[in-house]
């Protein structure tokens, strides 16, 4: 358990403790005072206090369980225990208000006697409010502060109490004032505060429970996603809760030439925004290859990727001849399948990219995937005197001498790598043009060379 954990485990325990001596307390005074008098207000109160005394120690024990990090048979973690209390707790408001509101119905139906408060009932009252009042604050504040549902359902409890206590104080006033009734109507109303109460807190767990999105969160999630300067295209968002932390299941899309890694930042990037919307929030990111609003070079790179046997696909050239598309695509394979195999995985492929609209053929070139080839040992002068004679070359066609030169030989023939500046205001395809000529010229009358690399910079 992490350090901030384990302090927020605490602060909620802390809480809970001091609802559960409070709870106690006020059942002391409401009910015992009650009994004394019969003031039913009182006894209606002090039945929901002592129902607040279960309630509380429910929360106690879920808090714990809900701290518990996520397991195995538990994935999720264990913070939907918090809701579980809760729906409890609301089960024991109704049984106490069923109580009050029999007993309220039967006074005021002529069954029951009246009474006259004495003046510590109204001390009684006073102090009751009080430590309401104070519970509430607490309660609300630590809610907020960990995300916990006991406590949050806790305060909706103590805001009862109070709302109670008021209700019984006016009734006594009204005692006082002649009105005898008045302590049972009071003691109505604290029945229907603890019905209110108790809807209240099923229907509220009951959602999260029943994993109903939390449209707000999941609003919020959606427009960090959608405002990310990203190739992704979000395809599916759900978002649940549980004990006051957020779970957010995304799929996106990414153009299907995109390589894993950037399609793993692109996942890093949307959990980062919904976490910064969503804060503490469990992400997590499916990446796939977008299919929709993708040219016909793309949706063939895509249709040539997704053939297992193909480990490459490049050099795709689309000619166009009266609306109607030719693709020429180069693929790589394993060398060691056979014709038979490569050529079946090609024809797959030219089948996959014929069934795009106005696509009218499909040229392959099958080529087998490059092994790693060994370098021989250098030579030193023969080496010097290539670079003099490539850098020369480089100098006459440019203007300007390479600014990095590689050699390296192998079985092959020699490989030349060669880095040339070129003007920051040219086009790419200007610049491949000149690497092009460039590669040209040093392979002239040098039949040994195997290979030129060259790589333009500004």
């Amino acid at each position: 358990m992490s350090g901030t954990t384990a302090t927020d485990e605490r602060g909620q325990r802390r809480t809970a403790v001091v609802s559960i001596g409070a709870a106690i307390v006020l059942v002391a005074l409401k009910l015992g005072t009650g009994l004394a008098t019969g003031s039913l207000g009182l006894v209606s109160a002090g039945i929901e206090s002592s129902g607040d005394v279960i309630a509380a120690l429910l929360t106690f024990f879920a808090i714990r369980l809900g701290a518990r990090p996520a397991d195995e048979d538990h994935p999720f973690g264990h913070r939907r225990a918090e809701n579980l209390a809760a729906l409890g707790e609301a089960t024991i408001l109704i049984f106490g208000g069923i109580i009050v509101t029999v007993e309220a119905i039967r006074r005021l139906g002529g069954g029951g006697e009246g009474f006259e408060p004495a003046w510590y009932v109204f001390v009684v009252i006073a102090v009751a409010l009080v430590i309401d009042l104070s519970r509430v604050i607490t309660s609300v504040r630590t809610a907020a502060r960990y995300h916990s549902a006991a406590l949050r359902s806790n305060s909706f409890h103590f805001a009862g109490d109070m709302a109670g206590s008021l209700a019984v104080l006016v009734g006594l006033v009204l005692v006082r004032a002649g009105f005898h009734q008045g302590d049972a109507l009071a003691a109505l109303l604290v029945a229907a505060i603890i019905f209110a109460a108790a809807t209240r807190l099923i229907l509220e767990n009951a959602q999260v429970l029943m994993d109903r999105t939390p449209e707000q969160a999941r609003q919020r999630a959606e427009r960090a996603i959608r405002a990310l300067d990203s190739p992704a295209e979000l395809r599916r968002l759900r978002v649940r809760e549980s004990g006051g932390r957020y779970f957010a299941d995304v799929v996106v899309s990414v153009p299907a030439g995109q390589a894993i890694v950037e399609g793993h930042a692109v996942a890093d990037a949307v959990e980062d925004a919904v976490r910064a919307e969503l804060p503490g929030s469990d992400v997590v990111v499916h990446v796939e290859p977008r299919r929709r609003g993708l040219d016909l070079r793309d949706r063939a790179l895509a249709a040539a990727l997704s053939e297992p046997l193909v480990r490459e696909a490049h050099d795709i050239a689309i000619f166009q001849t009266r609306g109607r598309a030719t693709v020429s695509l180069h693929l790589k394979l394993a060398e060691d399948l056979t014709i038979a195999e490569a050529h079946a995985a090609a024809e797959r492929v030219s089948a996959a990219i014929r069934a795009e609209p106005d696509v009218e053929d499909v040229l392959t070139h099958l080529e087998p995937l490059e092994r790693p080839v060994a370098a021989q040992p250098v030579d030193a002068i023969r080496d010097a005197e290539e670079r003099e004679r490539i850098s020369a070359t480089v100098e006459r066609l440019i203007g300007t001498g390479p600014r990095e030169l590689r050699l390296i030989r192998t079985e092959a023939g020699l490989v030349v790598f060669v880095v040339v500046g070129v003007g920051a205001e040219r086009t790419l395809d200007e610049a491949h043009r000149l690497a092009s000529e460039l590669e040209e010229e040093i392979r002239r009358d040098r039949g040994y060379i195997a290979e030129v690399v060259v790589h333009t910079e500004p």
